[in-house]
C-alpha cells in the first residue's frame, strides 16, 4: 500500500513538473510583444500560401494591357506591374514559393546535417575527421555564394533552388549536432547504457539525439528566414524561380527599374521578404531563450 502511494505521488510530481515547464516555456517565449507580432506574420504567410486561390483578388498570371503600371486603387490595392498583373495577388502567390523553399530546403539540410553530425561526433576518429573537413570546406564559402554557383551550374527552377539551398545549409546542422554529441557522449547515462550492452545506433537514436533537439529547433527556425532570403536573392538575380511563377525576389527585380515612378512595385514584395525573415529571426531568438536550460528557475 505504501509503495502504491509513493508511486502515485511520483506520478503527480512528474505531471506538476511537466506542467510547470510548459508554463515557463510559454511565459518566456511569449514575453515580448514582438514575438507575438512575428508569430502573427508567420501565420498570415502560411494562410496566404495555403489559401492563395481563395484570398488573391485576381489571377496573378493574367495580363491586362489596359492596366499597365496602374497606381494603387480599390480594385488593385498595390497597383499593377509592367504587363498589367495585380501586384497584391502576385505577392500572395509568392508566399507559396517562399514557404515551400523554406520548408523543404531546411528539411533536407536538417536531416542530412543531423545524421552526419550525429555519426561524426559519436564515432570520432577518421569518420569525424573526414566529415568535418568536408563541412569546413563547404562552410568556407558563404551559403548564398555557394547557392549561386550551384544554380548557375545546374540551372534555376523551384526544384534546383530547393536542393541547392538545402545542401548549402547542411554544414551548419552537422557542426552544431557534432558539438552537442561531443558534449553528451561521455555523460554517465550514455556510458551506463554502453556497459549494459546497448548498441551505438540505439544510444544515438534513443539517448543522444533527444538531448540535442533544443538547439536544433532554434537553428531550424532561424534557417527558415535564411532560406527565404536566399531564394529571394537568387530570384532577384534571375537564378531562382523561373518566370512567370510568382516569386518575391523576381518581383523586386521587375520593379526596381521603376523605383522613381512607381516604387511600390519593388517596395511591396521587398517588405514581404523583410517582414517574414525578421519574424523568423525573432521567433528563433525567443525559442532559444525559452529552451535554454540555463534560464530555468531564473524567471
Amino acid at each position: 500500500m505504501t509503495t502504491e502511494i509513493i508511486a502515485s505521488e511520483k506520478v503527480v510530481e512528474q505531471k506538476v513538473k511537466k506542467t510547470s515547464n510548459k508554463k515557463r516555456f510559454l511565459r518566456v517565449f511569449l514575453a515580448r510583444k514582438t514575438v507575438v507580432a512575428s508569430l502573427a506574420i508567420i501565420f498570415i504567410m502560411i494562410i496566404c500560401a495555403i489559401f492563395a486561390p481563395l484570398i488573391a483578388p485576381f489571377d496573378p498570371y493574367k495580363q491586362d494591357y489596359t492596366q499597365i503600371l496602374a497606381d494603387p486603387s480599390l480594385a488593385h490595392p498595390l497597383g499593377t506591374d509592367l504587363i498589367g498583373r495585380d501586384v497584391l495577388s502576385r505577392i500572395i502567390y509568392g508566399s507559396q514559393a517562399a514557404l515551400l523553399v523554406g520548408m523543404v530546403s531546411v528539411a533536407i539540410a536538417s536531416v542530412i546535417g543531423i545524421i552526419l553530425g550525429l555519426f561524426s561526433g559519436y564515432a570520432g576518429g577518421l569518420i569525424d575527421a573526414v566529415i568535418m573537413r568536408a563541412m569546413d570546406a563547404l562552410m568556407a564559402i558563404p551559403p548564398i555564394i555557394l547557392a549561386v554557383v550551384f544554380v548557375a551550374a545546374f540551372g534555376g527552377g523551384l526544384k534546383n533552388v530547393i536542393i541547392t539551398l538545402g545542401l548549402s545549409l547542411v554544414p551548419t546542422y552537422a557542426r552544431l549536432m557534432r558539438g552537442q554529441v561531443l558534449a553528451i557522449r561521455e555523460s554517465d547515462y550514455i556510458v551506463a547504457q554502453e556497459l549494459m550492452g546497448s548498441t551505438n545506433i540505439r544510444n544515438m537514436i534513443k539517448h543522444v539525439l533527444p538531448n540535442c533537439l533544443s538547439p536544433l529547433i532554434v537553428l531550424i527556425t532561424l534557417n527558415f528566414g535564411v532560406a527565404i532570403l536566399a531564394e529571394a536573392g537568387l530570384s532577384f538575380l534571375g537564378l531562382g524561380i523561373v518566370p512567370p511563377k510568382a516569386a518575391w525576389g523576381s518581383m523586386i527585380n521587375d520593379g526596381y527599374k521603376y523605383l522613381l515612378s512607381n516604387p511600390i512595385l519593388s517596395f511591396a514584395p521587398g517588405m514581404a521578404v523583410v517582414l517574414v525573415v525578421v519574424a523568423f529571426n525573432i521567433v528563433g531568438d525567443a525559442l532559444r531563450d525559452a529552451l535554454d536550460p540555463r534560464l530555468k528557475g531564473s524567471l
